[in-house]
């Protein structure tokens, strides 16, 4: 599938900044930087948001990493999964955890708030939510109320990047082919024998 929208916008000097940022960053200049950048309006408001998220720490990392993903892999964003598995992969998070994302329920490596934490972004982005007061409970006792508003509003953040991302039609950019969680889940579930 190709981008329902051109992504040569015209370069005006915040998307230079922003692509210059991006390029410092992540080694190219990410898609959806380029969607936004027709509206200029959208891409700052997008990029002081995205750098006002990105000092949240009341969350787990990796707890937030899994959440995001597993939203993700709910809408079926494939750019969002891409640059999940490559971001979070080049920040310590193990490999086959990334891989098994998208099979979190079939899956052996999770740990039961890992669990809880997926289902909890699964829950938050089917169409209607259907979250439950037993999971919302197990994870405020776990997390406490300060980690549970900032899961809860990490997978609302992710429902709308990979939301507008499917729309607009951005797909893989390789990101995942520069890391080795490049298979496919079904063909890479974790064996934990072989960790022994």
């Amino acid at each position: 599938m190709t981008a329902r929208i051109s992504l040569d916008p015209p370069r005006s000097l915040l998307f230079r900044a922003v692509s210059w940022y991006s390029n410092r960053t992540f080694g190219k200049v990410i898609d959806p930087l380029r969607a936004t950048a027709h509206h200029t309006g959208v891409l700052w408001a997008g990029a002081r948001f995205e750098l006002a998220v990105g000092r949240w720490k009341k969350l787990d990392p990796q707890l937030k990493a899994l959440a995001v993903m597993g939203a993700a892999a709910t809408v079926g964003c494939s750019w969002c999964i891409d640059f999940g598995y490559w971001e979070n992969h080049r920040h310590g998070m193990a490999p086959h955890k990334l891989r098994d994302v998208p099979v979190w329920q079939e899956s052996d490596v999770y740990t039961p708030l890992e669990r809880d934490v997926l289902a909890y972004a699964e829950a938050m982005t089917l169409t209607p939510p259907q979250v439950g007061d037993e999971l919302v409970e197990r994870l405020r006792t776990s997390l406490g109320e300060a980690a549970l508003v900032e899961l809860t509003t990490v997978v609302s953040v992710e429902n709308m990047r990979s939301r507008t991302n499917s729309a607009l039609g951005l797909t893989s950019q390789g990101f995942r082919d520069r890391c080795e969680v490049g298979r496919p889940p079904a063909e890479s579930r974790h064996d934990p024998a072989a960790d022994h």
